[in-house]
């Protein structure tokens, strides 16, 4: 019997709201469909962190830090939200790789690849544009 295999590899995140638009806009060389939806995305990942940030702030003021006991519960409250921001974080990455197309996803995992990283599982997405040309 063997353990199961730990995750040792960091995920492989696009980092939307992190990384420029116009950056990921180029690398994957993304079509006026992708953009938008690339720029929707970045919006909702922004006011949701928002959200959570304010909740560290309010965490920060209000709670008790008297004691070792008050700072252990305030540091267990401030990892919940930090994991709930890289949770979003990757959603949001999720919804855009998403919409990549095929060579546009086989490109996402060879920079993993490249990077040591582990990469979001997805279904690439068939354009009727790139469906086109492989006709040819």
């Amino acid at each position: 019997m063997s353990f199961l295999n730990v995750k040792a590899q960091a995920d492989c995140i696009l980092g939307v709201g992190i990384t420029d638009d116009d950056t990921l806009i180029e690398v994957f060389q993304m079509n006026k469909f992708q953009q938008e939806n690339l720029a929707n995305f970045g919006g909702e990942l922004k006011y949701r962190n928002e959200l959570l940030n304010n909740q560290l702030e309010n965490i920060k003021r209000r709670h008790p830090q008297s004691n070792s006991e008050e700072l252990m519960q305030l540091a267990g409250k401030y990892k919940n939200i930090m994991d709930s921001m890289q949770l979003v974080q990757a959603m949001i990455d999720k919804k855009v790789l998403s919409l990549f197309n095929e060579k546009q996803y086989e490109l996402y995992l060879s920079l993993c690849k490249e990077a040591s990283r582990s990469p979001f599982v997805i279904v690439p997405k068939v354009y009727l544009d790139s469906a086109a040309s492989k006709q040819r």
